[in-house]
């Protein structure tokens, strides 16, 4: 051992000989002596393996067990008459001197095992005690306070230093954490914290955590606990998704996000949706936020590896059961909502115009934002395959047949006898008749109907409020029939029996009745015709069913539409 370490240890036990924990005038001292030493051991390796194997954690747990005992009990055998500002005063200066001695010894621990398994193991054992004083600081009380929160989040950095790159450390934390009652669990208060900062430091010791390992995931998404930290980390996402670039804020969302991509790669999202199911509610809050997380991981994953391209196909594949599943399910429960709508929505006039609906589900806008995610996490994989489907010469086997598979996946799954491509085409045709297209911010009829003269007398005898169904302002319908539209235009692509499936249920007038502009659904028209070439192409008998119907419009050789109508003429 160096000359230098003897003298760092000899300094850091005459510090700790010399103070009393409730002697509050002897705990400067030793701050001080605790925040020299933890810049001597930050940049030194070699100092911190050495001042280890000294004779220093029997004052180590002394100093841990002491700030336990002091933060979480009141001053014992104090019989002073002093006043009540005298007695706040005291008070306020315990708790300060107290918070600023359990800052420097957190500190100063974190430098110590930084990257010394031998430390770690040592300092590991004051855990349980480090457990207690985080408690104390992330209770409501003491997160309102600066001092507390700036004690918990150096706490939180010291105790994932602890656990990092040791794995015999993580798993011994992470089932201890996850089997204790929810209120006593860290994770989630610290996850409850309004400060960014501290959030950043526990998403980064979760993410030391599940690192590499599936089965601390699958503790993650699939026990109570688990699934309670998840929903919390879902509130977290929401709330740190506006941070400002290079905020702690910001770099605490890339982290979180970084868990929950570990979570769809371990093929565990489809387990953690269920786990966020509530009775009697078709969609929750949390899935939708999980939705959006899933899209847009599907939607940035760069394939640019055959590695990389078999690991996201796997993903894929896991995948596709959940979204077909949530696809039937939302799909139908919208369905049955629109059907009693319009049901209860009187006509007032002969161009389709409708007052509002008697009976309106409000849960239905939030169920066609989850229905817009999954559907556009179909399209994703769809196109991907889709893509890798024409590459297959040149990937292997297995990648090729995976591919495949998920091909044809959505174009083969039923439920209840009916298939994804038949369910597409019905609620889009409900949601044709439910919400009127938006032109120039104003509905459009959706047939032809009175002349202008007659279209301007109603106008004068009709409410706003009554020309729009109240529903169709809802955030939750935007681009919801341009996204479904576009899955029909993908699934039909180069599927000569799916073509014919959209022909014998309506699906080609369906898809023609949106070739339109509508404000809702930026891009309409250009989907809508997509999927009309995507129908028609080399298939006589769909074409023919255009050709009766006469749209205003002319056709090119390839069945592409030239100057698509607003709406189809019978």
């Amino acid at each position: 051992m160096s000359g230098e370490v003897l003298r760092l240890i000899t300094r850091f036990k005459t510090a700790c000989t010399n103070y009393d924990i409730n002697t509050i005038d002897s705990h400067p001292a030793l701050c001080e002596t605790l925040d020299a030493l933890a810049g001597d051991l930050r940049k030194d390796g070699d100092a911190r393996i050495q001042f280890g194997v000294g004779d220093v954690w029997p004052e180590i747990h002394r100093l841990w067990r002491d700030l336990a005992h002091a933060q979480l009990t009141f001053w014992d055998g104090d019989n002073s008459d002093d006043g009540e500002d005298a007695s706040s005063f005291k008070e306020r200066r315990k708790q300060h001197s107290l918070s600023s001695l359990s800052v420097s010894l957190a500190r100063f621990i974190r430098n110590l095992v930084a990257g010394v398994p031998g430390n770690q193991i040592k300092a590991f054992e004051d855990e349980p005690v480090i457990r207690r004083l985080l408690h104390y600081y992330t209770s409501w009380s003491s997160m309102e306070d600066e001092e507390a929160s700036f004690a918990a989040r150096i706490l939180t950095q010291m105790l994932s230093n602890i656990i990092t790159g040791n794995g015999a450390l993580i798993s011994s934390l992470w089932e201890t954490y996850l089997n204790l009652q929810e209120d006593q669990v860290m994770l989630i208060r610290l996850l409850a914290s309004p400060d960014n900062r501290i959030l950043l430091a526990v998403l980064t010791m979760i993410v030391s955590c599940v690192h590499e390992s599936r089965s601390r995931m699958k503790i993650l998404t699939r026990t109570p606990i688990g699934a309670r930290i998840c929903i919390t980390l879902l509130d977290v996402m929401v709330k740190l998704y506006d941070a400002d670039e290079g905020s702690d804020g910001a770099r605490a969302f890339d982290v979180g996000y970084s868990i929950f991509t570990r979570i769809i790669e371990s093929g565990l999202a489809p387990d953690l949706y269920t786990k966020l199911v509530i009775p009697d509610e078709i969609v929750t809050p949390h899935q939708t936020t999980l939705l959006k997380l899933l899209d847009s991981y599907l939607q940035s994953t760069p394939v640019s590896s055959p590695g990389t391209k078999s690991r996201i196909t796997r993903t894929h594949a896991k995948l596709c059961p959940m979204l077909s599943s949530l696809f039937f399910s939302l799909s139908s429960y919208a369905q049955t909502a629109i059907r009693k709508s319009l049901q209860s929505t009187p006509d007032i006039g002969p161009d389709d115009i409708r007052g509002p609906p008697a009976e309106l589900d409000l849960l239905l806008p939030k169920v066609c934002e989850a229905l817009v995610l999954t559907a556009q996490c179909i399209i994703t994989i769809s196109l991907a395959a889709h893509s890798h489907h024409h590459e297959s010469p040149t990937s292997s086997n297995s990648t090729a047949s995976t591919h495949e598979n998920i091909y044809v996946f959505f174009n083969q799954v039923h439920f209840e006898g009916v298939g994804l491509v038949e369910t597409l085409v019905e609620i889009l045709r409900l949601l044709d008749k439910f919400l009127p297209r938006i032109n120039f911010g104003k509905p459009v009829a959706m047939s032809a109907g009175p002349s202008v003269e007659e279209k301007k007398q109603m106008e004068t005898s009709v409410s706003p409020s009554q020309q729009l169904t109240p529903a169709a302002d809802s955030p939750g319908f935007n681009f919801l029939k341009r996204d479904l539209v576009r899955l029909l235009g993908i699934l039909c692509s180069d599927d000569r029996a799916v073509q014919d499936r959209l022909r014998n249920c309506g699906g080609i007038e369906v898809v023609m009745n949106l070739c339109v502009i509508d404000e809702r659904n930026p891009y309409l028209r250009e989907h809508a015709i997509f999927a009309l070439h995507n129908l028609l192409k080399e298939n006589p008998a769909n074409q023919a069913v255009v050709e009766k119907i006469k749209p205003a419009g002319q056709w090119d050789e390839n069945g592409v539409l030239k100057d698509a109508p607003g709406a189809v003429r019978r």
